[in-house]
């Protein structure tokens, strides 16, 4: 009977160290994602490009997932990036939303775009040998082309606004050319 209630007493004792072991690693893995995401969060609050407190930082085994709102996929990167840089960091899930982007599209490449458009359609109505493209401005603002200017008919003008049609990533032309008759 002695035996047998040492072997009992030893097996618990045992098996409560192993239960204080497992506890005291969970807690350190806890501590240490806590400690991440401390300097996870000071890291962002600290970046004068970012609004910290649109972003919500949460840390698991060193993994860490960022979710909230940010102005631009540049800030999205730079977030991203920043955290990636931390010690501790094993990856980074980044979730967070870009609010002022339309469509996906940035304003960078917005800008990029209409000024392609803008040289596209000038050039076309350059190398166009029926129309005066000299006389022609053409602007063009979130895929919006405006021509104005002076040409001799209207079918020149017709022709004018559909080269402007035409040309990939147009969404609509505005039509401000004057037709003026004695034009040589």
């Amino acid at each position: 009977m002695k035996t047998t209630t040492a072997s009992v007493l030893a097996t618990l004792l045992v098996g409560s160290i192993s239960l204080n072991v497992a506890a005291a690693q969970d807690w350190k893995d806890g501590a240490k994602d806590a400690w991440i995401d401390g300097k996870a969060e000071t890291t962002l609050l600290l970046n004068t490009n970012l609004n910290s407190f649109d972003i919500i930082t949460d840390v698991k085994d060193g993994n860490v997932t960022l979710t909230g709102k940010v102005e631009s996929s540049v800030d999205k990167a730079l977030a991203s990036e920043l955290i990636k840089s931390l010690d501790g960091v094993k990856d980074v899930d980044n979730q967070l939303t870009v609010m002022n982007e339309k469509e996906g599209t940035s304003d960078v490449v917005a800008s990029l775009t209409d000024s392609k458009v803008a040289t596209v359609v000038k050039t076309r109505l350059l190398f166009s040998t029926d129309v005066s493209g000299t006389q022609i401005n053409v602007d063009v603002a979130n895929g919006i082309v405006t021509l104005k200017g002076e040409v001799a008919s209207d079918a020149e003008r017709q022709l004018a606004l559909k080269i402007a049609e035409n040309t990939d990533d147009v969404k609509k032309v505005v039509d401000k050319i004057k037709v003026i008759k004695n034009m040589s």
